[in-house]
């Protein structure tokens, strides 16, 4: 399993070398964009509209819009001094709670730790005092330059990280439109409602949830695939360089007849008249 991330767990004097490792993985089916004239996959180019072309990497800056076409722009030395500043190792659970008082809405994305060298022993004692209290810890961590806040907690047999949402992160419910506020349902339909989801009550097994429409997305491809209902990308045509050095030595010459000034109009030269000779007198 990938390490994502090393460092050390701390609770009071006790430090936990440990490694972070991915918990989920996506599996959604990616699909690629194709040209449905060649079959071609579609690129996405980064233009700036004003300049109209394509932008290298190392032309782009970060910048934050404060207002509407209006952005602080920081540098790379700006943010690398910062993200060293606030990037620590060290996870320190700062709070043990009970894990019903967090809701669900506040849990983002989970994560295994497993004990890094020399941190079997002291990996084990926080497992065993997490189960025995029934108690998670809250900690704080730097992932990916974010500073996240975290609930430290036992899955089985392995400590799993829970990074949570800052309460600011969360919507205010109060937003959500048309929600009824007064409204009492029926007692007889509710009663109905209640008989129904005690039927349906059971324990929760998530091997029994499947992904259907990801399998018939599945089962789709490999049927198309097999009755070779395929699609090949057209090589990308090789320039004709002749053709090519043609084409510019012709734009070369009419920017060159659109660049050279126009000449000034001829002035026309006056002939005065021309006077006679005189004749050479002959000696007698």
């Amino acid at each position: 399993m990938h390490t994502m991330w090393k460092g050390t767990i701390s609770f009071g004097l006790v430090n936990i070398p440990v490694k972070l490792h991915a918990a989920t993985e996506n599996k959604d089916v990616k699909l690629r964009q194709l040209h449905k004239e060649c079959q071609s996959p579609i690129k996405y180019q980064k233009v700036c509209p004003v300049c109209e072309r394509e932008v290298e990497s190392e032309e782009i800056v970060k910048a934050f819009e404060y207002a509407k076409n209006k952005f602080v722009v920081l540098t790379d030395e700006e943010m690398a001094e910062l993200q060293e500043e606030h990037t620590d190792k060290a996870v320190e659970i700062v709070d043990f709670v009970q894990l019903e008082e967090i809701d669900p809405i506040y849990f983002e994305k989970s994560y295994y730790l497993s004990p890094n060298e020399g941190g079997g022993k002291a990996y084990t004692l926080l497992r065993q005092a997490l189960a025995d209290s029934g108690k998670i810890g809250v900690a704080k961590m730097v992932i990916r330059s974010k500073e996240q806040l975290a609930a430290i907690r036992v899955y089985e047999n392995t400590l799993v990280v829970e990074t949570i949402h800052y309460p600011d992160e969360v919507r205010d419910v109060k937003e959500v439109p048309n929600v009824p506020e007064d409204a009492k349902a029926d007692p007889k339909e509710l009663d109905t409602a209640k008989m129904l989801i005690d039927q349906l009550t059971s324990e929760f097994d998530p091997e029994k949830y499947k992904d259907n429409y990801r399998t018939a997305l599945l089962d789709l491809i490999e049927e198309k695939k097999n009755a070779d209902e395929t699609a090949t990308a057209q090589d990308k045509p090789v320039p004709d360089n002749v053709h090519n050095l043609m084409e510019a030595l012709e734009a070369s010459l009419d920017r060159a007849k659109n660049d050279k000034p126009d000449k000034p109009a001829e002035k026309k030269k006056t002939t005065s008249p021309k006077k006679p000779k005189k004749k050479m007198k002959k000696n007698a």
